[in-house]
C-alpha cells in the first residue's frame, strides 16, 4: 500500500508497505507536460531489513479525470524502474503501477 503526504506543494513523502517488506518514499510534484500534476519518486529500503539495499525511481501522473464520472476514484499511474541491482537482481527492470486513492 502507497502512503503519501505532501508537506509542500512541490514535494511528496510517504512509503510503500507490503507482508514483509517496505520502502520510504521522497519526491516531487510538478505541474507535467500537459498540466496534470506529476511526480517523481525515489523509494529507498531500509537499513538492517530486507529491503535494506533496494531502490526504485517512480514517475507517475494523475489518471485522466472524466467529466461525466461517476464516482470516479482518483488514481496515480506510471511506471517504476529497478534502479539499484538487489537479491540477485539486475538493475534496469521497468513495470508499471498503479496507485488508488482509498476512502
Amino acid at each position: 500500500m502507497f502512503t503519501f503526504q505532501l508537506p509542500s506543494p512541490t514535494t511528496l513523502t510517504g512509503a510503500i508497505d507490503w507482508d514483509g517488506g517496505r520502502l520510504d518514499l521522497q519526491g516531487t510534484v510538478t505541474a507535467g507536460d500537459v498540466g496534470q500534476p506529476a511526480v517523481m519518486i525515489t523509494g529507498t529500503g531500509r537499513p538492517n531489513t530486507g529491503t535494506a539495499e533496494w531502490e526504485y525511481d517512480y514517475h507517475g501522473r494523475l489518471a485522466y479525470r472524466w467529466p461525466n464520472d461517476i464516482k470516479q476514484v482518483p488514481a496515480l499511474v506510471g511506471s517504476v524502474i529497478r534502479a539499484k541491482p538487489h537479491n540477485g537482481a539486475s538493475a534496469g527492470v521497468v513495470a508499471s503501477f498503479i496507485a488508488i486513492k482509498q476512502p
